[in-house]
């Protein structure tokens, strides 16, 4: 499976990814929103589930890379989660922090969302995060998302929760088409 935008390619990681994501995953910066930063054995073990889910799924969270350099700089894609209580798509994504704040993040999202709507039969993607994790709901944004609901996950911890419908995302597609 591979997913290209004009910038990047999303590809299934391999273990052969592990340097790249180890910096990441272990950027206490970036995964600041997340209850920890990876050690070499959780950068692994994301590998190796993200392998699982593609042979189960179809699909998981991909390699993002750069078409100009052919540097993996992040992960982008499609895993099911738990969101208040019921399974559901959600597309996430972390970009190296030097890669931050040129868009790659939406960029791939965008690319996900397509892939979605276009090769499963979901009706409605999400995206979930903590409260002050701005970049990442603008991200959501970013990609078509709107603000559906606010909860507290199992650590008393206020998660927003961002969603686009198909009908929304085709609405975005004709609109798309009509400015060309």
């Amino acid at each position: 499976m591979v997913i290209e935008t004009d910038r990047l390619i999303l590809r299934e990681m391999t273990e052969d990814d592990f340097d790249a994501l180890y910096v990441v995953f272990a950027d206490s910066d970036i995964m600041t929103h997340y209850p920890y930063t990876f050690d070499e054995d959780r950068v692994r073990e994301w590998i190796r589930k993200n392998i699982e889910r593609y042979n189960i799924f179809g699909f998981g969270l991909w390699a993002v890379i750069l078409k100009e350099t052919g540097e993996v700089i992040g992960d982008c894609g499609l895993t099911m989660q738990i969101i208040n209580g019921q399974i559901k798509p959600e597309i996430g994504y972390h970009i190296r922090k030097d890669c931050q704040r040129r868009g790659y993040a939406s960029e791939a999202a965008r690319a996900v969302r397509d892939w979605t709507f276009m090769n499963t039969p979901f009706n409605i993607v999400y995206s979930y995060m903590k409260y002050t994790n701005v970049p990442s709901y603008r991200t959501a944004i970013a990609y078509g998302c709107h603000l559906v609901d606010v909860l507290e996950d199992e650590n008393n911890e206020i998660i927003k929760v961002y969603a686009i419908s198909r009908v929304e995302w085709s609405q975005l597609k004709k609109e798309r088409v009509l400015k060309l």
